[in-house]
C-alpha cells in the first residue's frame, strides 16, 4: 500500500488515518502477546524501553511479568506503556506497507503522532512522556467519568454545581468525560445516576484534561524546549484544536506542555479530518475506544469511511491479541485487493 491510501468496495482509494488511543484505553497484558509473534512490534517497544534506559528496563520487565507489581491505572505506569505500545503499533502497521496520511492521537496518543510524524525523535518523546507524567504527579489527586450523554445534557444536569469537575474530553457526541478531584466525581456521579445518565470510572488515578494539572503542566514546558522539534511530515490533527497542527504549534513547547491540562475535543477532530475526504481509520493502541467513537460519525455508519482496531477492546489472552492483529493486517489488504482493478497502484508492498 502507497502513498497513504487503501481501497474500498465501491470507490477510490482511501487515505490512512491512524488514531491513537490515550489514557483509560490500557487494559493488564496489553500487546503482551505481540511481543514474541511480531519482530517489528517488539523491536519498536524495546526502542521505546532502551531509551529511557534503567527505568525503561524496569517498565519492561513489569510489563511482560505475569504479575506486574506497579498498578496499571498509575499514569507513571500507564502513560509511558501506552506510549510505547502506541508507536510500537503504528510501526507494525507500516510495516505492511500503509503509509499513513494523516495521524490524531488521543491525549498521550497525540504526543506518539508527534514522533511518528518527525516532530520528535522517539527517545526524545518517550523521555518527555515521563519526565512530564512525573511532574504531574504532584498535582491534586483525582479522576476521571465517562458519561453516555452529550456535553449539553451533562452540563444541564450538573449546572453549577460541578465544582472543580470539568469536561475534560468528547469522544463523540454521546460520549462525554468529566475530569476533576473524587469526591467532586462521585457527586457528579450521583447527579447524573438521578437523571437517567449511565457513568462509570475511567482508569485514571489523574485528572487529566482539568485545571487541576494546569500549574504541573505549564511548569514542563521547559522540558520541551531542550529537546529539537521540527514542523510534521505527516499532518497531525490535534485533539486539542481539531484542525492539523501548524509549524509554528508543532515545535512550540507551551503547546506540548499545555495538553495534559487542555480538554481532549477527539470528536470534533475526527469530523473535521473527516470532512477533508473519507479516510480508512486504523486505531493502533490497546482496547477500541476510539474505534467505538468513530463507528458513530455519519462517514463511518454510511459506508464511505472504515475503521479497523488492532487489539480487542479489552483484556484478553495473547493468542486472542494475535488473531486480532492478523484480523486486522487480513482487512486492511482485503481492502487493498477490492480494488486492484480501478486502483492497482494501491496495493500493498
Amino acid at each position: 500500500m502507497t502513498a497513504g491510501t487503501a481501497g474500498t468496495a465501491g470507490g477510490g482509494p482511501l487515505p490512512v488515518a491512524l488514531l491513537l488511543p490515550g489514557q483509560g484505553a490500557q487494559y493488564p497484558g496489553m500487546a503482551t502477546g505481540l511481543h514474541r509473534s511480531e519482530p517489528v512490534f517488539a523491536e519498536a517497544v524495546d526502542e521505546v524501553f532502551a531509551a529511557l534506559g534503567a527505568e525503561g528496563r524496569e517498565l519492561r520487565e513489569d510489563w511482560l511479568a505475569d504479575r506486574p507489581e506497579v498498578p496499571l491505572d498509575d499514569a507513571r505506569r500507564s502513560q509511558p506503556l501506552l506510549f510505547a505500545v502506541d508507536y510500537a503499533l503504528a510501526r507494525l502497521v507500516e510495516s505492511w506497507g500503509v503509509a499513513p496520511a494523516a495521524l490524531l492521537g488521543h491525549s498521550v496518543g497525540e504526543v506518539v503522532a508527534g514522533a511518528l510524524s518527525g516532530v520528535f525523535a522517539v527517545g526524545d518523546a518517550a523521555r518527555l512522556t515521563v519526565a512530564r507524567t512525573r511532574a504531574l504527579a504532584g498535582a491534586p489527586p483525582g479522576g476521571m467519568l465517562a458519561v453516555s450523554a452529550s456535553r449539553e445534557e451533562v452540563e444541564r444536569v450538573l449546572g453549577g454545581s460541578g465544582g472543580e469537575v470539568v469536561v475534560g474530553a468528547v469522544n463523540a457526541p454521546r460520549q462525554t468525560v468529566l475530569a476533576g478531584p473524587d469526591a467532586g466525581l462521585d457527586t457528579a456521579a450521583r447527579a447524573l445516576g438521578d437523571a437517567g445518565l449511565t457513568c462509570r470510572r475511567v482508569a485514571s488515578r489523574t485528572a487529566f484534561h482539568s485545571p487541576a494539572l494546569a500549574d504541573a503542566a505549564r511548569a514542563t514546558a521547559g522540558l520541551f524546549a531542550g529537546v529539537p522539534m521540527a514542523p510534521c511530515r505527516v499532518p497531525v490533527w490535534s485533539a486539542y484544536t481539531a484542525a492539523p497542527l501548524t509549524p509554528a504549534e508543532a515545535v512550540d513547547p507551551s503547546f506540548w506542555a499545555g495538553g495534559p491540562a487542555a480538554p481532549v475535543l477527539f470528536w470534533d477532530a475526527l469530523d473535521a479530518l473527516l470532512a477533508t475526504g473519507d479516510h480508512l481509520l486504523i486505531e493502533v493502541g490497546p482496547g477500541q475506544v476510539l474505534t467505538q467513537a468513530a463507528r458513530r460519525h455519519p462517514a463511518v455508519r454510511s459506508g464511505r469511511s472504515r475503521v479497523v482496531p488492532l487489539l480487542p477492546a479489552r483484556a484478553t489472552d495473547p493468542d486472542t491479541e494475535r488473531a486480532a492483529v492478523r484480523r486486522a493486517e487480513t482487512a486492511l489488504r482485503e481492502a487493498v485487493t477490492s480494488r486492484a482493478a480501478t486502483a492497482p497502484r494501491t496495493a500493498m508492498a
